[in-house]
Formats: structure tokens, sequence, C-alpha cells
């Protein structure tokens, strides 16, 4: 990361597949929902990377993809119903009930003590409606409440009430300069992660006023999947995410694609020399790969 002038990696930890947080308040969350009881993310673990790590953005995804907290913690999520029959599936977090957010205060305590970072990510995207609307108590709960951190931007689409100074990480590819200006406009600052058509981007170009433009602090180069493993997480990611790095430390007149596939080349084999598993950009070769 240093190396390609990333200072922060935001760490997708857990997800409706698997909770591998060993968490030392709740340790029946990992026990109950991780893949197995090896696999798993210990307080050693957490200390070692960020011995490792200069900084890092823990993304705990609230209130959707939190199937597996349910197993390990009684009546966090949602009973959906069909009807007025109740179903054998959950929803996202129930937010009606006073035991949720003492867990949640206890655990993203833990969090904030074990992970020392100016933020949480806290997720908040795709959140599945249907559950809470089939549920009579949940529908009570909003009326009666004026319910509308770095969270994705469904929450701001979603016309959820934010707190002054929220950022909104822009992810989604259609018409994210128009995303961008709607957001500004709203006084909240901005991470853009989409679209990285790379040297065709730059972040404030997106039609707003200075003061909107200022509120864009940063980009960040996302590889997400299911199937991002040991094998080729790090030829995927490099040298893709090479280039959005210079794009975002460079001046906005470094554009020029010829000009970039050079140093790209060039910095490629650097990394390949160094011993990261950079992928090729093309058809091409190191000269130290070939001695």
């Amino acid at each position: 990361m240093a190396f390609n002038k990333f200072n922060i990696l935001h760490r997708h930890i857990v997800d409706d597949q698997s909770f591998p947080y060993q968490s030392i308040a709740f340790p029946e969350l990992s026990n109950k929902e991780s893949y197995s009881l090896s696999p798993v993310y210990t307080p050693n673990d957490v200390h070692t990377v960020i011995e490792y790590e200069f900084q890092s953005c823990q993304e705990f995804e609230t209130p959707g993809y939190t199937l597996p907290w349910g197993k390990g913690q009684k009546d966090l999520l949602t009973p959906c119903y069909s009807r007025k029959n109740k179903l054998n599936s959950f929803g996202p977090i129930n937010p009606t009930l006073n035991t949720t957010y003492s867990f949640l205060t206890a655990f993203f305590k833990e969090i904030s003590e074990a992970f020392p970072n100016p933020f949480i990510h806290l997720g908040g995207d795709e959140v599945e409606f249907k559950c809470w609307e089939s549920n009579l108590k949940i529908q009570d709960f909003m009326r009666r409440k004026a319910l509308g951190s770095i969270v994705w931007q469904e929450v701001f689409d979603d016309k959820v009430k934010l707190e002054p100074g929220t950022i909104a990480e822009m992810w989604k590819d259609s018409r994210y300069p128009e995303e961008l200006r709607r957001v500004t406009a709203s006084g909240f600052p901005i991470i853009l992660s989409a679209p990285w058509k790379y040297y065709k981007v730059e972040p404030p170009d997106f039609g707003g006023t200075q003061e909107q433009k200022q509120l864009v602090i940063g980009g960040e180069a996302c590889l997400w999947g299911e199937y991002e493993g040991a094998t080729n997480l790090t030829p995927g990611l490099w040298p893709r995410a090479s280039a959005v790095g210079e794009r975002l430390w460079s001046s906005k007149d470094v554009r020029n694609v010829d000009d970039a596939s050079d140093r790209l080349t060039r910095h490629r084999c650097r990394m390949a020399k160094c011993g990261i598993a950079a992928q090729t950009l093309f058809a091409g070769y190191c000269h130290h790969e070939n001695m």
C-alpha cells in the first residue's frame, strides 16, 4: 500500500456469510457464525495487523448484511412476517428494542478501542426493507420516531437523517457526478469509490461550487467479490489500484493514458522485483524476470 501511495486500508471484516471477528465482549458472534473456528481475527491478530499497517478503517456492516450477528446475539434481528404470520426468517437489525442499542454501544466501544482509528465504517448499503415493512412493531416505531461515521451512499439516497459531518461513500457508477453534487450540496463530505475509469476521472469535476468541491476528501480503490483469496487478491489488485493512487495524488492535468501506461508498466516491474505479485498490463515483460 505504501509503495502505491495508499494510506488507509478499508477492511470489510464481516458480512452475511460469516462473522470472523473474535469479539472479547461477545465471543458467541464468531463462535457460532464464522466459517470455522480457525480463520478468525483474534485480538492478537488485530494487534499484529495494527503494528504492520499505518492506518485501517474497519467496516462492520449495519443494519443489513447482519444475519450472522443474530445467531450470536439473541433478539438482535427483525422477525419477518407474511401478513400476520411470523416467518422463520429474519431481516436487518431490530431498532425497536433497548437491548439492540445496549449491544451496539458495548460492541462498538470495543471496536473503537481495538482499532485506534478516527473512523469506523458502518456500511448501510443494500438494506432489505421488505422484512421491516412486514413487521407491525417496526412500522409503529418508525411512525413514532423521527427516523430518518462513514456510510455508503444508499444511506443518503434513502433520506436517512444523518448527523453533521457524516461521510458518504460513493460507490455506484451510474450518474456519479450528479450524486456528488447532491450530497455535497447537503453539506456532507464524500469519498469517491467509483467509477474509476482511471485517468478519465477527476473527483472534484462535478460542477458544484468551490465549497462543495472541498467536501471531496479523498477516493478509494475497492476490490470486492465473494471469490477473492490468497491466490488472486494481490494480482487482481495491482497495478489496477496503482492507477487510482496516481490519479488521486496527481494534479488534475495528469490525464494522458499513453504516458500512464508507460509509467504503470515500469511501476509494475518495480513491484514484481520487490516480490509483489502484480499482474502484467499487457503481453509485456520485466527485464529482471528474463535474466
